[in-house]
């Protein structure tokens, strides 16, 4: 019996066995309260809140390391450089409470960027309607791919990373054009302007997450990304469209990944196909640190936020100290992810009977 089928079984079994509920769906509701299992213990107050805790004394001891670490312009400047890897986070936790995984999403967030550059000379409409079709056809892609033809979620999205990046440097003649918001375009004071001290991406992205947690655990489809995570076997047995919510949950990460492109490109002026590198492993970081777990069946998006905002912190902490480099932010980002991977498979093994 495999990790995931030991991690994943509990709950279907559960709920197969609860009465009540047409075709036995009823019993997917405690999985959809976020994917934790009934009680309140210890074990799962650290799971579900331990990297809050832990960016609430990362917070904390910047504050008395440095003066004015949390004062409203540093805040801002914290959250406004976490909200577009957010939006990827958001989409790629769905994606690895299925079971799955998402490499794509880098270059996906690139090449939305420079499509959204590329079309901004035609108005804000196209600036958006064009990133976000073409990477929801390639999260769509991902998906078929995946669950129709049953390859593995890491060779299938490796593949589009690259057919991803090499359309991106197709329009980009090579890389060696970069595409100009024009100005006026009526999108840019929705993305670069502020309310109360705060960016509005900030805002764009509570509603997204406070929108993200309604799916995921008040809604049939979001009970499904649960069940399919759990196990995908006892799932497809109780009626659950397996292949439609994968298919589901990838096009959404590919959609995500492409708005938060282009808002990036918006936010920055300019489309260049350097961005985007490396963001698809910061953000499945986040999304780990954050509680969701690997083998899938359990996780949370408000976690998934806390762990961006974690690693933001971080970085900026390491650029207020003196001589320490962006690098350094790598190594403590590596760090957390293993310790974080090693409590998960402690408290898997503490909550598993025997």
């Amino acid at each position: 019996m495999t990790a995931v089928e030991r991690t994943g079984t509990a709950a279907p079994r559960e709920a197969a066995s609860e009465p009540g509920g047409p075709g036995g769906r009823r019993p997917f509701r405690g999985i959809g309260s976020g994917g934790a299992p009934a009680g309140g213990s210890a074990t799962d107050f650290v799971q579900r809140h331990g990297a809050l805790v832990v960016l609430v004394a990362v917070l904390a001891g910047a504050a008395l390391a440095f003066d004015g670490f949390l004062g409203v312009g540093n805040l801002n400047h914290i959250a406004v450089g976490a909200a577009f890897p957010a939006i990827i986070a958001l989409g790629m936790t769905f994606v690895i409470i299925t079971g799955g995984i998402d490499l794509s999403v880098g270059t996906v967030f690139g090449l939305a960027g420079v499509l959204a550059a590329w079309a901004s000379q035609y108005g804000s409409l196209a600036a958006l309607a064009l990133p976000l079709s073409v990477c929801a056809l390639i999260g769509m892609l991902n998906g078929v791919l995946i669950a129709r033809a049953r390859l593995a979620p890491f060779i299938v999205t490796l593949a589009t990373m690259l057919g991803a990046w090499g359309l991106m440097l197709a329009v980009s003649d090579e890389g060696t054009e970069t595409y100009v918001i024009p100005d006026g375009l009526a999108l840019t004071p929705l993305v670069q302007d502020r309310f109360l001290g705060i960016g509005y991406p900030v805002f764009a992205v509570l509603a997204l997450f406070a929108a993200g947690g309604i799916l995921l655990r008040r809604t049939g489809w979001g009970q499904q990304v649960y069940a399919v995570g759990g196990n995908e076997d006892a799932a497809a047995l109780m009626g659950v469209p397996v292949a439609r919510t994968k298919i589901a949950a990838y096009t959404l990460s590919g959609l995500l990944a492409g708005l938060a492109g282009a808002l990036n490109a918006v936010w920055l002026g300019s489309g260049v196909t350097i961005f985007g590198i490396g963001i698809e492993l910061d953000a499945i970081s986040a999304v780990v640190i954050g509680g969701t777990l690997l083998v899938g069946g359990y996780g949370f998006v408000s976690g998934s936020l806390v762990g961006v905002l974690l690693l933001e912190s971080i970085q900026h902490i390491i650029n207020a100290i003196s001589g320490l480099t962006s690098a350094y932010q790598q190594v403590v980002s590596g760090a957390f992810l293993i310790a974080v991977v090693l409590a998960q498979n402690y408290l898997s093994r503490r909550k598993r009977p025997g």
